[in-house]
């Protein structure tokens, strides 16, 4: 989906607008500091809207697409927007002079020319306001048992590579599209701070490595995150932040994890611009405790020794309003 968020609170909270992808559950959002409603406003049931609206930011949405559930059902109906759609709704924004925004986050697109818009919206954009901050989730592909695979057509990658990522100012992508976007394999936590390190040398200030294979010390049952952060000083030196992460695996598959790590960051990068490792426990301690509460629901939803469907492991979003809000921190990052 397609959205766009305005905040209406003080000042120092954001508006956003989001574009997710044209198949799949995800949302993406335009968002800014001050502003009024649009005729596409409404609530959207997926991961990224209640959880920014929870922490103080108004949304409003145009959908990429218009879906009965998401695509980890075994079926779904609906339709998808096109580019000249796209192009057409975003007219109607600045006929209205109303495309002023302080955000945009980006998530899964499978279209070619449908992501090219975006970069052609996100410039147009930041060209109007300078300090504009866009957080793209490079959505590709995963590694599964070990092998990589794309679930998005191969002629993204140059566009991600040569025009998407030079834009963004925070970029989430997993170790598989990290190794993807560098051309380079990580197989140790140094060969990983190396591609980051030329990740930011291709624009991004901020890169984080939701998830990996690498080996954790603490056993197979955790898995590692990496974070690095690269900060100017007001006399223009830069100052790097290399963090790491070991979160307890879940046994479950869920749907919308990736669109709720990349709105939570946002959110937390908004509130702690400087302070990568506080931005991303609070994250990342949110997301355990929605996954808690989801695996608990959906576990006894489908009884003792029964394998709980994909309506059962929904995301229980409205029931952890206060874990979102102010999550008990329960994974701490370590400063490498």
């Amino acid at each position: 989906m397609f959205f766009l968020f305005q905040v209406w609170t003080a000042k120092d909270q954001p508006s956003f607008l989001t574009i997710p992808a044209p198949a799949c559950h995800c949302i993406h959002l335009l968002i800014r500091l001050e502003g009024f409603k649009h005729a596409v406003s409404g609530h959207q049931k997926g991961p990224k809207s209640p959880s920014l609206e929870v922490l103080g930011f108004e949304i409003d949405a145009v959908n990429s697409v218009q879906f009965s559930n998401h695509t980890g059902y075994a079926h779904w109906k609906g339709q998808v927007l096109n580019s000249d759609e796209l192009q057409e709704l975003y007219d109607g924004l600045k006929l209205n002079d109303v495309n002023k925004y302080d955000y945009v986050l980006t998530g899964y697109m499978r279209d070619k020319s449908f992501l090219a818009m975006v970069v052609d919206i996100v410039r147009e954009l930041k060209h109007q306001n300078p300090r504009l901050v866009y957080v793209c989730d490079p959505v590709m592909g995963d590694k599964r048992d070990g092998e990589g695979s794309m679930y998005v057509p191969e002629d993204l990658l140059p566009v991600y590579r040569e025009k998407v990522v030079p834009v963004a100012d925070i970029i989430t992508p997993n170790q598989f599209e990290a190794e993807l976007l560098s051309g380079r394999k990580i197989h140790s936590q140094e060969e990983a701070l190396a591609v980051m390190d030329m990740l930011h040398s291709m624009g991004p200030d901020t890169v984080v490595i939701t998830s990996s294979d690498l080996p954790s010390p603490r056993g197979p049952d955790y898995l590692i995150a990496l974070g690095s952060q690269r900060m100017r000083k007001p006399d223009g030196a830069v100052v790097m932040e290399h963090i790491r992460m070991e979160m307890h695996k879940v046994d479950a598959v869920f749907v919308g994890t990736g669109d709720l790590f990349a709105a939570m960051l946002l959110a937390w990068t908004h509130k702690h611009p400087n302070d990568l490792k506080v931005a991303c426990e609070k994250t990342v301690s949110a997301m355990h405790h929605v996954l808690q509460r989801t695996i608990k629901y959906a576990k006894g939803q489908a009884g003792e020794g029964q394998k709980p469907s994909m309506a059962q492991l929904e995301l229980r979003m409205v029931q952890s309003k206060k874990d979102i809000e102010n999550p008990e921190i329960v994974v701490q990052a370590t400063v490498l």
